[in-house]
């Protein structure tokens, strides 16, 4: 269906793909993976032909119909939420549009000439719509929308109102409404909470057309996809299965390119010390002269590529009291919404809380709570102990410094530090070698969410309290964090839309549903099992 034949292409001075092919056939579902940079969305905008490759060809079988969500949705107003998921619904959206032209034609007195006319082509596009599905339109918009974690009466306002999140998600809404023959989905996750995300597994599971994604969120893709295309290096290499297979064959790829290497290696030094040794000897002359003929003919193994896993020792937090966090009888209302009423919670050292709920039920106010970002309205937050306690959340990165670059911001932070730890401390948070000196003020919200949390946890607290602490994380960095904290002595409480993170970092749950607080021992492997849900608005 789609095709990359030896395609070649470069950004400036960077090489990005030389001779890479690869190919998706009707029906099949793929991951498109690689490092940050390596082209992943160069390879989507050059498919939908928004960039043409170097060298090389992409073709697409004839008629194929793609639809392709990015992270750019462009401007959204002046249209209700639900006509704007409609408005790009293909084929069927323009067939809309003419018969909504057509009434208005038929409608307008200056016209009447034109009546007989009009009244036939009214009814070829009615007959078109409604072959297009049209009449059902509406109702499938509605659906995705609720899938997508839209309230019918949110549908019907005026889209410009929507935060920038939300109106990613009316973007992805409208390719999963236009059902075309191919989908390319870059990141369709962010902004995205369980509940929706697990909705929207199950769509592409049963969607029939071509799907290609990138994703950050290693759960939704192995669940997903049977096929992974990985970038690196210029080369685009295709293994079949999910993504936990992928990483295996990719392990053995790069352990037997190693071994061929060190062997070829080992049999040249050994030539050429045979070589040095005798070179100078009239009796061997003869088999000098035929081993450096032979060393000339060989195909030389290029050095393995291996793809550095990113890893940070961070030091061991102090020891905090037994008793980290105690809620006593708190209430907090917003309005005539109430959020908490005579709630109560302990939470004991090294315990690690992992808060669930659906949008609105409370988390964020609770990590707050507790963070004493927020007062109770009535009740008492206390924290005990010897607690150092560190909090993130997505505002927290209005707080850097926006004069100041990011290695000044981790210098200030730490100025005792070596300068090697805090290199290596930002290379593994995304910043590599000069990408260090970037000011503060032009990183985008992922990159800043990157440095509040590389800062934190160079010295981290006893007590972390992290609200979507991945957000912005790609899958190397998410893996690199959850190998840390993995390791963490200290106590947690937070909120993750990611299951991986979710299941390895847990050891208590707290649902928040509308019965009231449910506390869960266990992690959340567990708590699927217990509850019989992945998250607290799927329960059945």
């Amino acid at each position: 269906m789609i095709r990359l034949d030896s395609v070649s292409k470069r950004h400036g001075k960077q090489i990005l793909f030389v001779e890479a092919s690869a190919a998706i056939f009707r029906g099949e579902k793929v991951g498109l993976t690689g490092p940050n940079g390596a082209g992943k969305s160069t390879v989507f905008r050059m498919i939908i032909g928004e960039e043409p490759p170097d060298e090389g060809q992409v073709s697409i079988d004839r008629g194929t119909t793609i639809g392709y969500f990015s992270q750019d949705v462009g401007e959204m107003n002046g249209r209700s939420v639900v006509a704007e998921a409609m408005a790009g619904a293909g084929d069927v959206s323009s067939a809309a549009a003419d018969l909504q032209e057509l009434e208005h034609a038929m409608a307008d007195p200056e016209r009447m000439d034109e009546l007989e006319s009009l009244i036939e082509r009214f009814g070829h596009a009615q007959a078109r719509f409604e072959e297009l599905g049209g009449y059902a339109l509406e109702s499938r918009a509605r659906e995705i929308l609720a899938g997508l974690g839209f309230s019918q009466d949110v549908m019907d306002q005026d889209v410009g109102k929507l935060s920038g999140g939300w109106k990613m998600r009316v973007a992805l809404a409208r390719i999963l409404l236009m059902r075309p023959d191919a989908m390319l989905l870059d990141e369709p996750t962010n902004h995205l909470d369980l509940e929706s995300i697990i909705w929207l597994e199950g769509f592409l599971k049963g969607y029939e057309g071509a799907l290609m994604m990138t994703s950050h969120d290693r759960e939704f893709l192995n669940r997903i996809v049977g096929k992974v295309v990985d970038i690196d290096g210029g080369d685009i290499t295709t293994y079949s299965g999910n993504y936990d297979f992928f990483e295996q064959q990719r392990a053995i790829a790069e352990q037997q390119a190693e071994a061929q290497y060190a062997r070829q290696q080992a049999m040249l030094a050994k030539e050429m010390r045979f070589i040095e040794r005798f070179k100078t000897h009239a009796a061997k002359a003869a088999q000098v002269q035929s081993r450096v003929k032979k060393l000339d003919k060989i195909d030389k193994v290029e050095p393995p590529r291996k793809r550095k896993a990113l890893h940070f020792d961070f030091r061991a937090p102090p020891r905090s009291g037994d008793d980290v966090a105690r809620l006593e009888a708190v209430s907090k209302t917003y309005g005539r919404k109430v959020i908490y009423d005579g709630f109560d919670l302990l939470v004991r050292r090294t315990e690690r809380w992992c808060v669930m709920g659906v949008n609105g039920a409370g988390k964020s106010t609770l990590l707050k709570l507790v963070a004493g970002e927020i007062e109770p309205d009535a009740g008492r937050v206390v924290c005990g102990g010897s607690v150092k306690l560190g909090y993130f959340a997505q505002h927290a990165m209005e707080l850097l410094d926006e004069s100041a670059t990011i290695w000044e911001t981790l210098v200030g932070a730490f100025p005792h530090a070596s300068q090697g730890s805090l290199r290596t401390l930002a290379g593994v948070f995304g910043f590599p070698g000069d990408d260090i000196d970037k000011p503060c003020r032009i990183l985008s919200g992922g990159e800043k969410a990157r440095v509040v949390l590389a800062r934190m946890l160079y010295d981290p607290p006893n007590f972390l309290v992290l609200d979507e602490p991945t957000n912005h994380l790609d899958m190397a960095t998410r893996e690199m964090l959850i190998e840390s904290l993995s390791n963490y002595e200290g106590t947690m409480l937070f909120v993750s839309h990611d299951r991986h993170f979710l299941a390895k970092l847990s050891n208590r749950v707290l649902e928040l549903g509308p019965e009231g607080p449910v506390v869960y021992g266990g992690g959340y492997t567990e708590y699927v099992q217990r509850s019989g849900h992945e998250a607290p608005g799927l329960r059945s």
